[in-house]
């Protein structure tokens, strides 16, 4: 199964990723993602609400997918996951290093790449994953405690 997953997670480079404001309501918003085995980053606005809502509760939920002709071909993540900033200077570069391999089809990018002061960078952290794979039949999914 942590094939699976990393199979999936290595195939996409975008995620819904839900966060709670502080008035309780539940904000979807999509990101670009990096990961480096089942540790997955995004990064955002220094002021952002996604910012605001992690510093207020780092309980998070995601999704990765991509769309599909065929029905019986769905295959994705969703996690229950906690979200913490990434304050290490070396480890910040690091995550901002890897984000164009992300793009192989793009040579070059159409902006400067932010550095680490300049944006909020997201270590997501897994604590149950769900693996939807419709091969199997109709909604089917493994549950993975991490």
């Amino acid at each position: 199964m942590n094939d699976k997953i990393q199979s999936l997670l290595d195939q996409h480079r975008i995620m819904t990723i839900a966060t709670l404001r502080p008035d309780g309501w539940p904000q979807a918003t999509t990101v670009g993602y990096v990961n480096d085995g089942l540790k997955i980053y995004f990064l955002c606005g220094l002021d952002s609400q996604k910012a605001k809502n992690i510093a207020f509760d780092d309980r998070v939920s995601l999704t990765i997918d991509h769309d599909t002709a065929e029905l019986m071909e769905i295959a994705g993540l969703s996690m229950a996951a906690r979200a913490r900033r990434v304050t290490d200077r070396k480890e910040a570069v690091a995550v901002l290093q890897k984000l164009p391999s992300k793009y192989p089809e793009q040579p070059t990018l159409p902006m400067p790449m932010p550095g680490p002061d300049d944006v909020c960078i997201f270590e997501v952290m897994p604590v149950v994953i769900s693996v939807l794979d419709y091969t199997k039949g109709f909604g089917h999914t493994d549950l993975v405690t991490c």
